[in-house]
């Protein structure tokens, strides 16, 4: 397999919803037009964020408790269902659409990741694994959170999901982001947790990022380099940043 010779990774402080989502969607224009290289991300957020998926409708926002109508509210770019990010550790990957990188199928690029992920995630000593079975699964329909739907490729700890991902393709790009659970603080969205008890304040955080950036630059075939942001990603997370706080976005659906 082919890949790219250097995947920049970029590892971020706690940030808003917003600023998390308008970051992300300026990386995969970045990389879609060639201006930026393939990036790895790995982000948290300042305080509990519902994400609605891109086709959620805001009534069933409105149907949940008091206590999740309550917390702010963006929408991802991508489908599939709400996630309440609170107690996790969130990754996009974004690469050009190049035929050349056979991991930019759909499957393909879930399984690069989940499979980085369920190895780290072992040498932790966490019992994790693949759901397995027959993907049935539509993003655009089921319950309201994501962490209540199926799907073969979900990662779970015996019958509770720990983590899945979610997909957003553009002309020349693909974005994909997910989500683990570190630890589980909302009875509303049932998840399993990686770190019970201890969340991110866990100090093997950081040798799990670790662990997740050489295994993923190993199956990509590619070196890495910590990096940040260009000027011309900057100046687009401000635009789109006004975008993911805009109530047009968020819920006129």
């Amino acid at each position: 397999m082919m890949s790219p010779s250097i995947l920049r990774v970029i590892i971020d402080e706690r940030l808003p919803g917003a600023e998390n989502m308008a970051r992300d969607e300026a990386i995969l224009e970045a990389v879609s037009q060639n201006e930026s290289p393939p990036t790895l991300r790995f982000y948290q957020w300042d305080q509990p964020t519902i994400s609605l998926g891109y086709f959620q409708k805001i009534a069933e926002l409105q149907e949940q408790d008091a206590v999740i109508r309550q917390l702010p509210v963006v929408r991802r770019l991508t489908g599939g269902g709400a996630i309440l990010h609170d107690d996790e550790l969130t990754y996009s990957l974004t690469l050009p659409l190049n035929r050349d990188l056979s991991c930019t199928n759909i499957k393909a690029a879930y399984e690069l990741v989940h499979d980085a992920y369920l190895e780290a995630i072992k040498e932790l000593g966490v019992p994790a694994e693949y759901r397995g079975g027959h993907d049935k699964s539509n993003s655009q329909r089921g319950p309201f959170f994501c962490f209540s739907r199926n799907h073969c490729l979900d990662l779970v700890i015996g019958k509770d999901k720990l983590m899945g991902s979610a997909q957003r393709r553009v002309k020349n790009g693909i974005l994909q982001h997910g989500s683990l659970i570190l630890g589980n603080h909302f009875s509303q969205q049932p998840s399993a947790e990686l770190f019970v008890g201890n969340g991110s304040d866990n100090p093997l955080m950081v040798e799990l990022i670790g662990e997740l950036v050489n295994r993923l630059v190993y199956s990509m075939n590619a070196s890495y380099e910590p990096s940040d942001y260009t000027e011309t990603e900057r100046s687009m997370q401000k635009k789109l940043n006004e975008k993911y706080l805009s109530e047009t976005w968020n819920f006129q659906r």
